[in-house]
């Protein structure tokens, strides 16, 4: 059995897959967020290894060499949405078994709007982004506007990228005060500025004007995991998820972590996709995760 190592998608872009753990393992696809990779990834794959899944970490539009269309239209959830499908239609060809997904950040809300759309995946594991409908709501309900700020200021042309020219400069500061630590703005430098993925990064939220995500009620079973440092995502946003699944739904709360769960909490990471993969969810009710 060959490992995937690419995916094409729709419109012909090229995306790269790490594909790594046993080759009879249950599948997960990992989506990444912003402003990283798929070796954001790089701590939980093992992890999950032992647990017996097998792995295929995405490198997204926009940050593969192969995927960076020009225009920010190419960057809308749609987009995103239909590159995740394709990657997970190819996962289940190869492996010939339903595939779970899970994704951080941006790869998230990507996630979401993939395990909203029917027969594609078997169950939904979020990092720090709620379903889209939930995050829009909560801007109305809780400071979660003012959490978003930089949302307004990346749509900025040009501005961000001349921001992000040296290191330390202005874009990894507001990067360090989320709570990313000095080797994973070292890695943001080498992976996304210095490869020219930056740009194509920054199109994802470019493309939020064009067309606002718009993603149904999910129906597989799905885990939310939220920590309460997160600067970017508030708990009412987290919190609300649960209005927009059908069925089966659990949310984890981490306590004392960042944003970056992937890279600073492995373990609880690997965990809680793992249970979801499995449905044995009775060490993960609503409890603090310290």
């Amino acid at each position: 059995m060959d490992r995937l190592t690419e995916v094409t998608t729709p419109d012909g872009l090229v995306l790269d897959v790490t594909d790594t753990g046993p080759l009879d393992g249950t599948p997960v696809v990992l989506l990444h967020g912003f402003p990283e990779r798929a070796t954001s990834w790089r701590l939980v794959a093992p992890l999950l290894h032992e647990r017996g899944l097998r792995t295929f970490a995405v490198d997204q539009r926009g940050y593969a060499p192969r995927a960076r269309p020009r225009g920010r239209r190419a960057y809308r959830l749609k987009n995103l949405a239909d590159d995740a499908g394709a990657v997970v239609a190819a996962v289940r060809a190869a492996t010939g078994q339903p595939v779970h997904v899970a994704g951080h950040d941006w790869g998230a809300a990507v996630a979401w709007a993939v395990a909203a759309r029917p027969g594609l995946v078997a169950s939904l594991t979020a990092l720090s982004v709620p379903h889209p409908a939930a995050f829009v709501r909560s801007f109305t309900r809780s400071d979660q506007a003012r959490r978003s700020w930089y949302m307004g200021f990346f749509q900025l042309p040009r501005v961000p990228e001349a921001l992000a020219r040296s290191a330390g400069g202005p874009l990894e500061s507001l990067l360090a005060r989320t709570g990313m630590t000095t080797p994973e703005l070292a890695r943001f430098r080498a992976e996304v500025v210095e490869t020219g993925a930056l740009t194509g990064a920054l199109g994802w939220y470019r493309a939020l004007p064009l067309a606002p995500p718009r993603v149904g009620r999910v129906r597989v079973p799905t885990t939310m995991v939220w920590s309460d440092g997160d600067d970017a995502i508030g708990r009412a946003a987290a919190e609300g998820c649960e209005d927009f699944v059908v069925g089966e739904y659990e949310l984890v709360v981490l306590g004392g972590v960042t944003h970056w769960i992937p890279t600073q909490a492995p373990e609880a990471a690997a965990e809680a996709i793992a249970a979801r993969v499995r449905g044995d969810l009775e060490t993960q009710t609503d409890e603090e995760q310290q």
